[in-house]
Order: structure tokens, then C-alpha cells, then sequence
């Protein structure tokens, strides 16, 4: 059935509601030596400082680490048999012991969670067969991802000369990890059980992550801290559906820096509604006991975007030509689409206003040819 679509620029519009803007707020002053924000669905930077800066990262090294072993896992969430090899390794630890089963799924949440350093060389020996052949797997994903500013030698991310990422890379590659629904389900949970399999029992460890207590909306990411990295912090945050990324390097005030830079972002961003409440239209039917029906609009989910793409937004309204009976009350006939440069953004529904029954009167062939002519000539 062919569509008719409407396009006009949402300048020229009332039907989209801006029921809740956020107020635009100065560019923030951070102690950190790089930091970035993006919007996690289109990298769309919104906030920037020597990101791309190759500098230690620490435990938030752990990311790419739990974000193979989680993708492992998904083939085949085998049980690891801990060996005095896998947990010789200093630093955080989930307290791993020599003989311990645990799933590659259990070993990523000790690792996002606690930081363990046993965990994450646990994992990257389960999956790599070594450290060294692990480190290459994490190249690799870097390289798939396109993380350009990073090298990996450790799956715990202790101090190294050749280890290291940028804000902007560590950002790029949480917003894909993000995407793992295991991955965001554990970064978001303030505490978490870990069951053990041999000796049977369940740990239950608490996120070294303040932010999902301290700032609305958190739902992770990672911390870490070396000496020669300083403080690191990768962060996420989710309001009216849209996600962001803060990531900070070497920063001695990472918490309160966070919640300024989380800020900043989201003040970056309109709360832009879809509302087609208001639209009215009848539309033709062919076949029915009526001649029309009317077609009423519907108001969207709320979403977040940025502000100087608001007013560019383009609207097309599409509806077929007409409708063959029968037709009912509430049916989708079409929708409204909001797009921007990159794609849609919003839609809401059309919907049939009424019924319409097919009509029982037979019709020979030249009077349903008159019927069809007739709708043509009406739109």
C-alpha cells in the first residue's frame, strides 16, 4: 500500500513538547590530567580535557578484562579451577584461594566489583592460557573497538610502561562493554553475591564505586588506583533514557569531579517529548460501511538530546493513502518520525479514531473500480 509522508522541521511545529530543558551550565573545572564525557549511544563528545593523552589507567584496565571474560562466558560459563599460579599476583584481591571453583561469570563480578587482581588473572589465564596470550586477546578487542591510544599488558592494569589508554579510549570502550547486559548488570549493583561452587558458599562483596550511591542515576563503572596512575575513575549515569560516560585520569578529587562533570553533561542535553496529541486527520476506506476514518495522534516517551539539534529535528508523518475495511478502534495506522542526522529519535503512533465494518453489499467489478478511482482522486 503506498505512504504519503509529511516532512517539516520541527521549528515550524507545536506538536513536540519541551516540558523539561536542562539548564545549560558553565564548562566545569576539574583537578583531573584528562577527562572526558560522552553520550554513550553516538560517542558525541560533550566534554573534554587532554583526552586522547596516553596516560597509566589502573584497575579500570579490569573493563576490557571482564568485558572478554563476560563475552567467554556467554559461550561457555565454564567453572574455573583456581591454581596457585592464578592468583600469584599483588594488590586488590576478592580472596581467592588455591583450589577455589568459581564460573568465569563469578570471576568477572569480583573483579568489577572488589577490583580483585586474583580475579582478573584468574579469568585471563581460564580464557587466554596465559597473561601474555590474554593481554593479546585484549589488544585485539582494542584494535576491533578502535581504541587507537591504547596497549595492554596486564589484565589487572598494574603499573607497566607499556599499558596504558586514554580517557577518550577507556569512554569508547564503556560504552560498548555497556551494551553487554551481564557487564551493566553487575557494574550497577552496590553489593553483589558471588556463589562458589567448590567449596560451596556465597560471598557477598561491596562496589568499591561511591558514585552509585552518591550521584542520581549511576549504574557504574570502575575505579583504580596505582601510584603512578593516581586515581582513576570511569563512571556512567542514566537519566530519561539517555546514557553517559564520564571517565577521569590521574585525579585526586575523582568523586566530586564526577558529579560536576555528570552535571555538565546532562546539562548539555534538552528534554525533548514527542507529542502528537493534537493531531487530527480522517483517511479514506475502501470496502467499509463508512467512507473515512479518523486517524488521532499520541504523545512519545521522553528523551534526552542535545540542545543545538532540537530545533533541526525533521517530523514526517506517515500514513498509507487509504485503508481497506475493516478497521478498528485503536489499530496502528501509521506513525510520526523524529529525525536528526544520524536517524530517528522519536516516533509516536497514529491511531484509528473508530470503527469501520466491511461492507456486506456485494459490488460488481465496475463499481469497486469506480471505488478505487474514487479514493485516488480524494487524497
Amino acid at each position: 500500500m503506498l505512504k504519503k509522508a509529511i516532512s517539516i522541521f520541527l521549528a515550524a511545529l507545536t506538536a513536540a513538547s519541551f516540558s523539561c530543558p536542562a539548564g545549560a551550565e558553565a564548562s566545569p573545572s576539574v583537578s583531573a590530567k584528562s577527562a572526558v564525557v560522552i553520550s554513550a549511544a553516538d560517542g558525541r563528545v560533550l566534554y573534554e580535557k587532554n583526552s586522547r593523552e596516553k596516560l597509566p589507567i589502573a584497575s579500570t584496565t579490569k573493563i576490557m578484562t571482564a568485558l572478554l571474560t563476560l563475552e567467554a562466558a556467554s559461550r561457555n560459563d565454564r567453572t574455573v579451577l583456581i591454581t596457585p599460579e592464578m592468583i600469584r599476583v599483588e594488590g586488590s584481591s576478592m580472596g581467592l584461594k588455591a583450589g577455589d571453583k568459581l564460573t568465569l561469570t563469578a570471576l568477572a563480578e569480583g573483579m568489577l566489583s572488589v577490583s580483585g587482581n586474583d580475579a582478573a588473572n584468574s579469568a585471563a589465564i581460564a580464557v587466554g592460557g596465559s597473561t601474555e596470550r590474554f593481554a593479546a586477546l585484549m589488544n585485539q578487542k582494542a584494535a576491533q573497538l578502535g581504541l587507537s591510544e591504547t596497549h595492554y599488558v596486564t589484565p589487572s592494569g598494574l603499573d607497566n610502561a607499556e599499558h596504558y589508554s586514554s580517557a577518550g579510549d577507556l569512554a569508547k570502550l564503556t560504552a560498548a562493554a555497556l551494551k553487554n547486559p551481564e557487564f551493566a548488570r553487575i557494574v550497577s549493583q552496590k553489593k553483589i553475591q558471588v556463589r562458589f561452587s567448590d567449596p560451596d558458599r556465597t560471598v557477598t562483596y561491596t562496589n568499591h564505586n561511591k558514585l552509585l550511591s552518591m550521584y542520581d542515576g549511576c549504574n557504574g563503572v570502575k575505579t583504580g588506583f596505582t601510584k603512578k596512575s593516581g586515581r582513576c575513575l570511569v563512571s556512567a549515569a542514566q537519566r530519561v533514557g539517555v546514557q553517559l560516560v564520564a571517565v577521569t585520569l590521574s585525579d585526586p578529587n575523582d568523586w566530586e569531579d564526577h558529579e560536576k562533570l555528570l552535571d555538565y553533561g546532562f546539562s548539555r542535553l534538552t528534554c525533548f517529548q514527542a507529542d502528537d496529541s493534537e493531531f487530527r486527520l480522517n483517511l479514506p476506506v475502501v470496502g467499509g460501511t463508512a467512507g473515512s476514518v479518523s486517524v488521532l495522534g499520541t504523545a512519545g516517551a521522553a528523551a534526552l538530546l542535545p540542545s543545538d539539534e532540537v530545533q533541526n529535528l525533521r517530523r514526517t508523518v506517515e500514513l498509507p493513502r487509504f485503508l481497506y475495511a475493516p478497521v478498528k478502534r485503536g489499530q496502528v495506522l501509521g506513525l510520526v518520525r523524529y529525525q536528526n542526522e544520524t536517524g530517528t529519535v522519536a516516533t509516536t503512533k497514529l491511531l484509528a479514531g473508530g470503527n469501520v465494518s466491511r461492507q456486506a453489499v456485494k459490488k460488481n467489478i465496475f463499481e469497486k473500480l469506480w471505488d478505487r478511482i474514487r479514493v485516488l482522486f480524494s487524497v
